[in-house]
């Protein structure tokens, strides 16, 4: 009889952690007001690189709420006729935008 090897399952810290545009983290983000928790996701779930899931948020009520808030910041700048649809505009804003914050708050 043939012996099976398991993998061994990777440990979370083996898991590189996902870092806003590669720079910021966004583990030691709190939301301190209790009522905006439910609708501000900032949590290891709602962690990407990139702010641009093309996820379908709208789809049924309140569902927004589960958005990474960073990407509802970055739909908010498509608004009015000339920006919309231009996401990749947005997301480059918002990164320079989180450059210019931390190089003045350090």
């Amino acid at each position: 009889s043939m012996a099976v090897e398991s993998m061994p399952l990777p440990q979370p810290a083996d898991i590189p952690e996902i870092k806003l545009f590669g720079r910021w983290s966004c583990y030691d983000v709190q939301v301190s007001d209790m009522s905006l928790q439910d609708y501000i996701s900032v949590k290891e779930k709602y962690a990407k690189y990139l702010p641009h899931s093309a996820g379908r948020y709208a789809h049924k009520r309140f569902r927004k709420a589960q958005c990474p808030i960073v990407e509802r910041l970055t739909n908010s700048l498509m608004m009015h006729g000339r920006n919309n649809g231009k996401k990749l505009m947005a997301v480059r804003i918002v990164k320079h935008a989180f450059e210019i914050i931390h190089l003045l708050t350090g």
